[in-house]
């Protein structure tokens, strides 16, 4: 099969497409036929060597952690899809490729409504996000929450559910038309943090009555952590996604000790295959008829032809991305 292999660490132009062997399935797995696969700001950490796939590493290194084909062959012991079936789902890497394995309960059936490449758009950033929110947030309805990077994928999947679970969103953005497409989205305001010295800790807090907010979801790290700090409500939670600006801050013990908060780290890629799993049935049940009933939709960015990945990858960098950027198999 062809595939997006990396030799090397760099720049888009070391995504090559080469030859690698044709996966084959094991007793509970489902091998697929790519026809989308979504580009995620992790992949262009990937390439750039600062997020490497979790061990026992693969023989050929490809990227990409979503995908959205149809079933070609079943292992002896998978008995959820049948050849022909239109799945997609989450995987540890090697979406950039013609074909690939996974666990049957990782695959999921694709809702009505939905075509390929949005499918394809879907599993890392709104797992992410839900894991983010419900699981270690545990946002309630009611509650408030401010999300940064919110015109990212997981930023527009986080603010679509926290809208559908009877949150009111914020949003911070560098770039004033992102902060008016997150508005449109149904964030109650968004604050261009790309402004000289905007204080979007004091502009939320105002916006949402003097009081904080109660869910901080971090994309950004660094220098955010005070800011982060001063924006939430007594007893609110904080949890970090990605460290655009850094991995180091200085933390208030103090602030955190008089409201009350706690903090969390979370990521998706490195947890064992039983919690993918587990996290992957539970959004089947709470999160897919919500797909199926036009209450959920991924944004588009764009959709590339699967060999324009490079070019996915730089545009994503340069940050001229709303949503998600997707590769669509010939």
């Amino acid at each position: 099969m062809r595939a997006h292999i990396l030799t090397e660490y760099g720049g888009p132009e070391v995504l090559r497409l080469s030859e690698a062997p044709d996966p084959t399935p094991g007793p509970d797995e489902v091998l697929v036929a790519v026809t989308a696969a979504s580009v995620n700001n992790a992949d262009t950490a990937e390439r750039r060597g600062r997020y490497p796939p979790p061990e026992p590493r693969p023989a050929h290194h490809i990227p990409g952690l979503d995908f959205a084909g149809r079933v070609l062959a079943v292992g002896r012991r998978a008995h959820r899809h049948r050849v022909g079936d239109r799945v997609f789902g989450l995987l540890p890497g090697g979406g950039y490729a013609e074909c690939v394995v996974t666990h049957e309960r990782m695959a999921m059936a694709v809702p009505p409504g939905l075509s390929d490449e949005e499918a394809a758009a879907v599993p890392e950033v709104y797992l992410t996000a839900y894991d983010a929110l419900f699981h270690q947030a545990g946002l309630r309805m009611g509650e408030s929450v401010l999300i940064h990077a919110v015109a990212s994928g997981v930023g527009i999947a986080a603010l679509q559910m926290a809208r559908a679970a009877g949150a009111t969103v914020y949003g911070t953005s560098r770039s004033e038309e992102k902060c008016r497409r997150a508005q449109a989205f149904g964030a109650a305001a968004a604050v261009d943090t790309g402004e000289a010295d905007r204080d979007f800790a004091a502009t939320i807090v105002a916006a949402n009555g003097g009081r904080g907010v109660d869910v901080v979801l971090d994309m950004v790290g660094g220098a955010y952590l005070a800011r982060n700090l001063a924006v939430l409500a007594p007893g609110g939670r904080m949890v970090t996604l990605a460290l655009k600006a850094g991995a180091r801050a200085e933390l208030d013990l103090g602030a955190l000790m008089q409201k009350r908060l706690r903090l969390h780290g979370s990521t998706l890629r490195s947890r064992p295959i039983e919690e993918k799993i587990a996290l992957t049935a539970e959004f089947e049940r709470t999160v897919l008829p919500l797909f199926a009933a036009g209450a959920l939709r991924p944004v588009l960015d764009r959709v590339l032809p699967w060999t324009e990945a490079p070019e996915a990858h730089r545009v994503i960098e340069e940050g001229l991305v709303v949503g998600k950027v997707v590769l669509r198999m010939d």
